[in-house]
């Protein structure tokens, strides 16, 4: 090595093409002096532009020893480069990938003065030099242009062989093995009998984007996980991931997002819309169905499961500062069975009483107040109304909470407004605690005259990084939707109480295991009920 740049030094101008190839298609990071990858050299490459004069380096002065060389090499030969910011950095180290990158350049660069009659400028004494050194690196360069060929290989099979240009595919997948137990369902009084299960849920979400800043959302689900209701007789005990279609594949969400200006989100959903995928929920550890809280009353504030399912348009306003506004409305799809028929009230049915406007209906609005990473604090309000609070995928809370706390008026049409304060603390970014209340008042619109109060609460630690980068360790505690009041109707006299504890553990950036425990005090909000539990392993494959 020593040998062959010592030659350089003698012959001059084509001298300092080790120095100024090496130096400058150093293609490395600054001056770490760390070894650089191959790829990485044939990739940086691209950054660097050609100069015609040395002057256009601002690092390279008259005064430096190799300023006549260089000054040669740029009008016998052209076949400098500088970094973008237009420097040499002519005094850093080089590896020998580097000076047999810099080498190659300068060889093709010969070539092509050859090929172009140009030969008269590159003398017999360079010529001799330049093949004293190509014998010196040719393990070096034949590594280099092997691996250059083989990326240019790669990268055209994947261009042939792409699934779109404007589509990325991506994929999670939920294996549940879990349980409930107890002595007695909620619901009667018998006993409670389960058995343990093991279920799944698969997602592909199809991400499109034709502009580089809207995004089109197809996803299709398959799963067989069977709400914990159907033996413990209370929606309380229901995992947040649950949901059995015998592993029929389905499009359950079809969306359109696009900015609106520079400070205006806007998302129209043809179906499956959620408020907690399209506004914040304040719960950044558990609010995920995958990765977050293994309950349903765990993830977030019950006051965004409104207008679940449907069809609408919710729009987000962020100008420049702390606050972010949010508007939503959201016509939610649920049906009814009577006699064998099977009734949707939905956005997509036209008949009368039901589609976009005359059916259930959302009307939601949010002001968000983020002053710091620290503090995040929300106000919510939703105005719904509902067909039939008894029908599937209805109530007032969306199967959180207590059954009477749904359809406290049975199946009379209902209306209510629905208030909610969430808020977020994070004192280090190892610690965060969130929390969030609600109230809600609802009225009876067919039958009687009935009118019906509920309040919820919810509060959350997440402890992260406990024992490995990326695990979380969480706790939750809160008081699902009860009634606690109201006109026509009774109160619920008993309180039920949430507690869960998970531990989330990042097996790699793919793979996550949570295991953890769910219990219920007093489900149904009678303290007549023994408690109920539902222990869960939970694994999420990303991709």
């Amino acid at each position: 090595m020593k040998k062959a740049l010592w030659e350089l030094v003698k012959i001059g101008p084509l001298v300092v093409a080790a120095t100024f190839l090496a130096a400058n298609s150093t293609l490395a990071g600054e001056t770490n002096e760390k070894v650089t990858g191959v790829s990485q050299l044939a990739q940086d490459s691209d950054s660097m532009g050609q100069v015609t004069s040395v002057s256009q380096f601002s690092d390279v002065q008259p005064t430096d020893w190799a300023f006549q060389a260089l000054q040669s090499l740029v009008e016998r030969y052209g076949c400098i480069a500088g970094y973008p910011n237009g420097t040499y950095r002519g005094n850093r180290a080089l590896t020998r990938y580097e000076f047999a990158a810099g080498l190659n350049a300068c060889l093709d660069r010969v070539n092509e003065l050859i090929a172009t009659a140009t030969a008269d400028l590159v003398t017999k004494q360079d010529l001799a030099t330049l093949q004293r050194l190509q014998e010196e690196f040719s393990a070096e360069l034949a590594t280099l242009r092997g691996r250059v060929d083989s990326l240019e290989a790669r990268t055209a099979e994947l261009e042939a062989n792409q699934f779109s240009t404007t589509t990325k595919l991506q994929g999670e997948a939920i294996f549940n093995v879990s349980q409930a137990f107890g002595d007695t369902r909620a619901d009667n009084g018998a006993n409670l009998e389960s058995n343990t299960v093991f279920s799944d849920r698969v997602r592909l979400t199809l991400n499109s984007s034709f502009t580089g800043k809207d995004q089109l959302q197809i996803r299709l689900q398959g799963r067989n996980t069977i709400s914990n209701s159907s033996v413990t007789g209370t929606n309380m005990s229901r995992l947040g991931y649950d949901g059995g279609t015998n592993n029929s594949v389905e499009i359950d969400k079809i969306n359109y997002a696009f900015n609106f200006g520079d400070a205006i989100r806007v998302k129209v959903d043809a179906t499956g819309a959620e408020l907690n995928e399209n506004v914040y929920t304040f719960n950044p550890d558990f609010a995920s169905s995958g990765r977050g809280a293994l309950s349903r009353y765990g993830r977030f504030s019950p006051i965004y499961r409104q207008g679940g399912d449907g069809a609408g348009v919710t729009v987000n306003v962020n100008p420049n500062g702390p606050l972010t506004f949010s508007a939503a409305y959201l016509a939610p799809s649920t049906s009814r069975t009577t006699a064998g028929v099977t009734t949707n009230f939905g956005a997509s049915n036209p008949s009368e009483g039901t589609g976009l406007f005359n059916g259930d209906s959302t009307i939601f609005g949010q002001i968000a107040f983020k002053p710091n990473k620290a503090l995040n604090i929300g106000f919510s309000y939703a105005r719904t109304y509902l067909v039939d609070p008894t029908a599937s995928n209805s109530g007032l809370f969306k199967s959180t909470g207590s059954t009477f706390a749904n359809r406290p008026f049975g199946n009379a049409r209902t209306e209510a407004d629905h208030y909610g304060l969430q808020a977020t603390f994070q004192p280090s970014s190892q610690l965060a605690l969130s929390g969030w209340v609600g109230y809600t008042n609802a009225d009876a619109v067919t039958g009687p005259s009935r009118s019906a109060d509920a309040w919820y609460w919810a509060a959350s630690l997440g402890v992260r990084d406990l024992g490995a980068k990326g695990n979380v360790l969480g706790v939750i505690f809160g008081q699902p939707p009860k009634i606690t009041g109201g006109s026509g109707i009774a109160s619920e006299t008993g309180t039920s109480y949430h507690l869960e504890g998970l531990y989330k553990v990042r097996v790699s950036d793919n793979i996550q295991v949570t295991p953890g425990l769910l219990v219920i005090f007093n489900p149904e909000h009678n303290d007549n009920n023994n408690s109920i539990y539902v222990g869960t392993l939970r694994t999420t494959f990303s991709f």
